[in-house]
């Protein structure tokens, strides 16, 4: 099976030295691709701005992507070639309207708005395209209470095969508690895991799909 995997989070410049991120640390999607390869599967990871830990197994294809223009290049690359999209990276949900040229200044007893815009929803887009023969699973991060109404609902709206919501906490924590969500309404919640465990389960059940 060819498992496209995206990791980490996006940054989207202010200016020339400051940008827009998320806490993100890409070890959710990073567990995945090495769960991937462990089981034998030929994997692509497209990894944001993050520190990688150790090495990463030789047989994976990595490229690195900082903006979400970047990421939206790259699944428009490899998306077609893949079997399956595991969309486990945090990309911001807004952007610059206009970058700043060079750095701006701070002026002392002013002060400063940005004006923002909605960057692209890239899983949505990339699911529209998928063919009969490929799957797409996004990941919801959400407040406990509306965890899997809201997860439920991107999973419809954004026309994804799976979803796996998880709580706020998991982010750049060691340890995940999802909730597996299917499009035929299959679900399972496999309790309290480390993410390298998860990471092994999730990929046995997108071999399943």
């Amino acid at each position: 099976m060819r498992i496209l995997i995206t990791a980490g989070p996006t940054r989207e410049p202010i200016d020339a030295v400051r940008f827009i991120s998320n806490r993100s640390s890409g070890k959710m999607g990073i567990a995945i691709a090495e769960a991937g390869v462990s089981a034998g599967h030929e994997v692509t990871l497209l990894l944001g701005p993050v520190m990688v830990h150790g090495s990463l197994h030789d047989t994976m294809r990595v490229y690195r992507f900082g903006t979400s223009a970047e990421l939206k290049q790259m699944l428009e690359a490899h998306f077609p070639d893949c079997d399956v999209l595991v969309m486990a990276a945090a990309v911001a949900d807004y952007r610059m309207e206009r970058v700043a040229e060079g750095k701006i200044k701070r002026e002392p007893n002013t002060e400063l708005t940005l004006r923002l815009q909605p960057t692209p929803d890239l899983v949505a887009a990339v699911a529209s395209t998928k063919r009969a023969d490929q799957k797409v699973v996004a990941f919801a991060l959400e407040e406990l209470a509306e965890l899997e109404s809201r997860a439920v609902s991107k999973m419809k709206r954004k026309g994804v095969d799976a979803v796996v919501a998880n709580p706020l906490v998991t982010m750049d924590g060691e340890h995940i508690t999802p909730l597996w969500l299917l499009a035929d309404g299959g679900r399972a919640e496999p309790g309290r895991m480390t993410k390298p465990e998860f990471a092994a389960w999730l990929v046995d059940r997108v071999g399943e799909m």
